[in-house]
């Protein structure tokens, strides 16, 4: 199986869960799902676990650094995506893991992309390329302090995030492997040279013990 097909799995989880969150019409099918109201909640498992709608102009897990880089932080998305297919396609015959995580990166970010370009457009509240990308898992576990900063529960995110999250895990799990194996291959071949060293060294001390048994 190509690893795009897996960007394009999330690509299609990830639209699909943000639409039945936000609601959509089509109407020549007769279709209206409302969705949920922006800034509600239904809990999934008590507090722990809820469905929260909410949407930001900013990056992945509700990092907004606000609309005056709306355009800016688009257009650059756009850019890292491009480089990440390009990427996909001239090592597709190399690692599948390492593949398979960058497609998992490249699904994940066409996801918020597509919020962001298209969605106030489509939903009639801003014009191309200033969308709010539509989070919603929402994990309410214990508060905690970053930067000075406390927080109640953690950043509410999307499908989209998740995948992104998981691609960068994935490469730092492999580059941290691979580089353990280098490591231990050298360490493997430093003892092995060291053993060979020294039965050299006992093989030219026999020599010798036997030359000077024969001069006697």
């Amino acid at each position: 199986m190509k690893v795009i097909y897996y960007s394009l799995l999330v690509i299609v989880i990830d639209q699909v869960t943000k639409l039945l969150i936000k609601g959509f019409k089509i109407p020549f099918l007769g279709i209206n799902h409302r969705g949920l109201k922006i800034n509600s909640s239904i809990k999934i498992i008590d507090d722990l676990l809820q469905i929260t709608h909410v949407e930001n102009y900013g990056l992945a897990f509700g990092i907004d650094l606000g609309r005056d880089f709306k355009v800016a932080i688009t257009f650059f998305t756009i850019i890292a995506a491009t480089l990440i297919l390009y990427y996909l396609y001239v090592s597709r015959y190399k690692d599948f893991k390492i593949r398979l995580a960058v497609a998992l990166i490249f699904g994940g970010a066409v996801g918020n992309i597509i919020d962001r370009v298209f969605y106030g457009v489509l939903f009639n509240y801003a014009p191309l390329f200033h969308g709010r990308v539509v989070d919603f898992i929402h994990i309410d576990f214990f508060d905690y302090t970053l930067f000075g900063r406390t927080y109640e529960s953690l950043p509410i995110f999307n499908f989209a995030d998740v995948s992104v999250l998981i691609g960068i895990l994935m490469l730092l799990y492999l580059s941290f492997k691979a580089k353990l194996e280098i490591n231990l291959e050298e360490e493997t071949t430093k003892i092995s040279d060291e053993i060979t060293s020294q039965d050299q060294l006992e093989s030219n001390d026999l020599n010798k013990i036997e030359s000077n048994k024969i001069d006697s």
